[in-house]
């Protein structure tokens, strides 16, 4: 799933768009979602991560992948 939330489940929102003329039309909300390495049972694993909770330390990133040359 695209702006879904793993962690806390946040999603998309929907509503409208109202002008000054009392106008209607549908819009979207959607969390700021990023695609993170985080640690999940001592194993890293790529996760949908709204950025709340990255900020709020809900998750523990994952350290890079290092490639070693021979």
């Amino acid at each position: 799933m695209g702006k879904f939330c793993e962690i806390c489940e946040k999603g998309t929102l929907n509503g409208n768009n109202v002008s000054h003329s009392n106008r209607k039309s549908h819009r979207i909300w959607a969390p700021n979602v990023q695609s993170v390495r985080v640690m999940v049972n001592g194993t890293a694993k790529r996760m949908n991560v709204c950025t709340r909770c990255l900020r709020s330390g809900n998750v523990q990133r994952a350290l890079p992948k290092v490639h070693e040359e021979a």
